[in-house]
This record gives C-alpha cells, structure tokens and sequence, in this order.
C-alpha cells in the first residue's frame, strides 16, 4: 500500500475507534436508543422510596407511603432514608447503592424519589442501567431529579416521571388545598397509564400555534449543568419545558443564552415556560428584564409556539409529567393545553 494511504487509512480507523471509545459516543445520532414506556403500574405493584439527592426522615415521607398505599400499591423504604451526610440523604456510595439496588430490583416497578436538594450527578456516572434497560420502570422526581431524566432520556430513550415527591405531599390529605389534591393525584393517573391534559392560562407573551414532539425538560440550571455530558439532552423536534427557583434574573438570562449557543432552541417543536421563583436584584444591580422578555428575545428568530405559566415547578401547582413520551401542545388566544398521547 502506498505509504500515503497507509498512514490516511490508519488516521481514519484511529478517529473511528476513538469515537467509539469516547463516554459521548453513547448520544450521537447513530446510537439514538429506540423509544419505551415503562409499564404501567397495577395494583400491588411496588414503589420504592429512595433519596439520591438530599436528607429526609422517615416521618416525613409517611403521607407519602400512606397515600400510595392507598392507591393500591406497595412501598418499598430504601436505606437512604433517615440518613445523613451533611445535607445529603446519606453518604455518595450509600446514596449510590439503595438507588442501584432499586434499579436492579425487577419487582419495584417505579422509583419514588423522597426529595431533591443536590446530589444525583455525584452518583449518576457510577450507576448502572443494564437491568433498568432490560426491565425499565418509573422514575419519579423534578429538581434535582432531573439529571436523571436528561441522563434517561438521552441515552435509553426511557420514559420519566417529573413531578412532585415524598416531600410535597400534604400531612392531612383530607384537608389538603385542591391545587394540592390535583397535583399528587396527577401522579397516580400518570402511573396508572391514564392520559394527561394541563392547560395554562392565556399570556400577552405566548406564541400561538400547534405541534407535537416528545416532552423532555426539567430544572434549567439542571439542564445547563449536563451541556457537554453524556446526560446532556437532544432537543431536536422536541416539546421542551423548563423551570427554576432562587436564581438571579441575569443568570435565568445567562442559561438561556447557554440553551441558545447550545443549539438546543433552535430546532424545538415547541417550548413550555413553566415557574419561575425569581431572586430580587440587590439594589442598584437591576438586570431589567422580565423572565418573559429574556425568553422571547433568546426565540425571537425561530417559528415554533411558545408557552408561558404553564403549572410546573417549585409551586403548588406543578403536575406530573411523562418525560420522553409523545405530546401535543396547543397555544391559542384563549390559552394553551399540553396532552400526553399514551
């Protein structure tokens, strides 16, 4: 072979193995991982309870066990609870190992997470999804819990559960707010297989229209935090949601620039704005702008509809949602209403 070629050829089969051998050779387009929902829960079905991120006793999460019992289902109290490492439900290796063990456990059917706080993406690349892959369920959280969404999604194409957790559940059910009962009751019908519809109110700053995408989406800073990682999430022709609390105006702005330089806002199907608890500017640091404002001029060139105050988030008012699974979001002078398709 002429020496020329030969050392082209080797250059080539070198890039290819290192492509291969690369973490993000798991999300390239070739590898995009074929699309499941796990099965839906029946009765007697089992629920684990575990706590990857932040600390939470075993008392507050008995409205949570209480109520799923009452749904029908069983619950299984991971190790994590009760304990505590600083602000952590436990030490990382502890954390690590009560959430594999309830991966791996075919008989747990959905993964409850008690909390959120801070703490997944110190275990997410030690975990192993084999058995999850082969037997997938529920995982159920937001926050925090969204790097394991973003991580699911991305590189299973498994469907999750954003929603409320064990902390969010009212002590006395009986004499919760509506808002209250709508939202934990959302989690049932979405574990049960039943469709989902929301609907948000109308807004000066919607961008009308209609399509449909998978929904993926979560907390903004967390979403931000996995750019460039094999967690980080493939927005093409998607339904994308966000949300965040406690963040400074110009850092909500700066993470929709991330989003933006990104490429993750410009090939959308569709964009759901949903709370946002923002943190006052310190005097004579203005940033003066709205959320709404930065939002709009980051999606100003693009076509797809854009919705704001839709009910998710850290708020009352904030509904499960199935991550990875098909949608259908309308936005209208009247309103807009999102529809789970299975």
């Amino acid at each position: 072979m002429n020496r020329k070629k030969f050392i082209a050829a080797m250059a080539g089969a070198g890039a290819v193995l290192t492509a291969l051998n690369s973490p993000a050779a798991v999300i390239t387009d070739l590898n995009k991982p074929k699309r499941k929902i796990p099965p839906y829960l029946k009765p007697s079905d089992k629920i684990g309870i575990t706590s990857p991120a932040g600390f939470i006793t075993l008392e507050e999460i008995k409205p949570a066990v209480q109520l799923m019992e009452s749904w029908g289902f069983k619950t299984v109290i991971g190790n994590t609870i009760g304990k505590k490492d600083y602000t952590y439900g436990g030490t990382d290796d502890e954390r690590l190992t009560d959430l594999q063990q309830m991966l791996d456990d075919t008989e747990i059917k959905a993964i409850m997470c008690a909390r959120g706080g801070y703490g997944v993406v110190r275990i997410i690349d030690r975990l192993n999804f084999n058995q999850f892959h082969r037997h997938p369920k529920w995982i159920i959280g937001f926050s925090d819990i969204t790097a394991l969404h973003c991580h699911i999604n991305r590189n299973f194409g498994i469907a999750t559960l954003h929603s409320k957790m064990c902390n969010s559940f009212p002590d006395n059910w009986p004499e919760a707010e509506p808002i209250q009962v709508s939202t934990i009751e959302s989690i049932k019908q979405a574990l049960i297989g039943e469709q989902l519809k929301y609907t948000a109110p109308t807004s000066a700053y919607n961008r009308v229209g209609e399509t449909n995408g998978r929904l993926i989406g979560g907390n903004l800073t967390m979403i931000t935090t996995l750019a460039g990682t094999i967690s980080d999430i493939d927005t093409q022709g998607k339904i994308l949601f966000v949300e965040d609390t406690g963040e400074y105006l110009y850092n909500i702005d700066r993470m929709f620039w991330n989003l933006k330089r990104t490429g993750k806002l410009n090939k959308l199907a569709g964009l759901i704005i949903g709370g946002f608890k923002v943190k006052p500017d310190d005097p004579g640091e203005e940033f003066g702008k709205t959320v709404y404002e930065i939002v709009n001029d980051k999606v100003k060139e693009y076509n797809y509809p854009v919705c704001f105050d839709f009910p998710v988030g850290h708020q009352r008012n904030n509904f499960a949602l199935k991550c990875g699974v098909m949608h259908q979001l309308q936005v209208s002078a009247d309103g807009s209403v999102l529809t789970s398709m299975y």
